[in-house]
């Protein structure tokens, strides 16, 4: 579920919003190895806490315990109105773009797919989460395929070009090192910028803590969900430099960043349209996988809350909460775009990180280097993404902040 959840469609379409911040390879690369970094630091947070605390609920099960039950409370409140349905609708809209390939689409149309995809997935688990793990389990392997096929083509088609094939494109002048259109800078990223494309990077990596979610039906959770942890993150950091290594080599940044489908623009690149329609075939059904995973996942905090009374008691029923999920998920594809919706999903995600980072500390007892340095890290790129777009971002908090009064009102009266 780690790498199943993790490596998501985001890494066929993000690296476009990534290069648009940090235009140059290496800045690029240091982009990746920086949000993979930040996501095992909040990995090893999560590892701690998971094993203090094993049972169904994930974030929300922590900071209810370390914090105060009115954090979790808003954990889940933010879950449901911003955070986890925003990367379903995301998620969608990637496997419609992909979908397009095949099929022309307008907005409308793309829009469209992106729904049917969250009912058709919200039915797979309304069925039982079997059949949804099951799933998961099979969609993952095609993820991992896709990025390898494309890392092939990249060492053995891009072979042909002396400097790969984005460089022979791109016109760039001999012994530039960087497969730049006319405009771009050379050098270094300003912070803000570099700072806001490790947070569109970080939604790629987002889902590293679902896992969690369902540790009070994990074997030996304590041992198990840890190390999946630990391994899972890893071996994306590793799958996720390489493979944006590869879209650089096979294409000019220019063309990324214009891309909607970098992917199978890359492929394109190299083995015509065969082979890009093959990687959108790939990529299609690692979409599934992760919205899958995502639906999986999310109704398990909704019904820890509605157990414990912080939610409706009609949500502790698993049916009920899926139901609902893909209801504002399908509407919130209905009326946002995919950079407002992922955008949302991390300044809302990583304060409550940053959170639960601080949990993790007072229920030590002490200071340690790990909590302390992915706290800061998670309020930068909290800080700096909802500087970036502060009408929209205050939208996105008031959502948040209007759930203090609903917990108090419902502690109140439950």
């Amino acid at each position: 579920m780690v790498v199943g959840i993790i490596i998501g469609a985001a890494i066929f379409v993000q690296p476009s919003e990534i290069n648009r911040h940090v235009p140059t390879v290496p800045g690029v690369l240091s982009v990746w190895i920086a949000a993979g970094i930040l996501t095992l630091c909040g990995a090893l947070v999560c590892a701690q806490l998971s094993a203090a605390f094993p049972r169904t609920g994930g974030v929300y099960v922590f900071l209810k315990e370390t914090l105060s039950p009115a954090f979790g409370f808003l954990w889940g409140w933010a879950m449901f109105w911003s955070a986890h349905s925003g990367i379903i609708a995301a998620s969608s809209v990637i496997l419609a773009r992909y979908v397009a390939w095949f099929i022309p689409l307008d907005d409308t149309g793309i829009r469209a797919v992106a729904i049917a995809g969250i009912v058709t997935f919200s039915f797979v688990n309304y069925l039982g989460v079997r059949q949804g793990s099951m799933l998961q389990t099979v969609v993952t392997i095609s993820k991992v395929v896709a990025i390898l096929i494309l890392l092939g083509m990249a060492v053995f088609l891009g072979s042909r070009y002396p400097l790969g094939p984005a460089h022979a494109s791109a016109g760039v002048p001999s012994g530039s090192g960087y497969p730049l259109g006319p405009g771009y800078p050379l050098g270094p990223a300003p912070f803000r910028e570099f700072v806001l494309a490790v947070s569109a990077a970080l939604f790629a990596f987002g889902g590293w803590h679902m896992v969690t979610y369902t540790a009070g039906e994990t074997r030996d959770p304590v041992r198990t969900i840890p190390r999946a942890l630990l391994i899972g993150t890893l071996t994306v950091t590793a799958l996720y430099v390489l493979l944006n290594a590869a879209y650089l080599y096979l294409l000019p940044i220019s063309r990324v960043i214009a891309s909607p489908r970098v992917a199978a623009d890359a492929a394109q690149a190299v083995a015509g349209p065969r082979g890009a329609s093959l990687i959108s075939a790939l990529v299609i059904l690692s979409a599934t996988g992760v919205l899958n995973g995502v639906i999986l996942a999310g109704p398990r905090t909704y019904y820890a809350m509605a157990r414990e009374g912080l939610a409706f008691r009609w949500l502790a029923s698993l049916r009920h909460a899926i139901v609902l999920q893909a209801l504002w998920s399908c509407i919130l594809v209905a009326t946002g775009t995919y950079r407002a919706l992922f955008t949302r999903v991390i300044y809302t995600e990583w304060l409550f990180f940053a959170l639960m980072a601080i949990g993790l500390m007072r229920l030590r007892g002490r200071l340690a280097f790990v909590p302390v340095t992915f706290a800061i890290a998670a309020v930068i790129v909290a800080a700096i993404q909802i500087a970036a777009d502060p009408m929209q971002a205050a939208t996105g908090l008031l959502i948040v902040v209007l759930g203090l009064p609903v917990y108090r009102y419902w502690h109140a009266h439950h």
